[in-house]
């Protein structure tokens, strides 16, 4: 590809990613807890967690809940953004590099 292929992709790559996480941001809605509270941070639960797998468990756990809440609502917006900006900038990049 040439470098002016590169950069045009790495505009259109920029403009649908961001007019996508907007898009996505504006749909997403607050999810209301029905409970008031989550029953996984209470502390019987984590004390039950870590009683069974140790303090890696727990870990593990709070790790896999933040990986899956990137996937939803507005954080999923921040995603596709970071996500659409690090592909252009990458993009850009090799346009630039196909020029020397």
């Amino acid at each position: 590809m040439s470098s002016r292929h590169l950069r045009f992709a790495a505009g259109a790559v920029l403009v649908i990613g961001l007019a996508s996480a907007i898009a996505i941001y504006l749909a997403a809605s607050s999810n209301a807890d029905t409970l008031g509270y989550d029953p996984e941070q209470s502390k019987q639960y984590l004390r039950t967690m870590e009683l069974y797998g140790g303090k890696a468990n727990v870990l593990a756990a709070e790790l896999r809940a933040w990986f899956d809440g990137l996937w939803h609502g507005t954080r999923l917006a921040c995603s596709v953004a970071g996500a659409s900006l690090v592909l252009a900038v990458a993009l850009w990049l090799g346009a630039a590099a196909s020029e020397e």
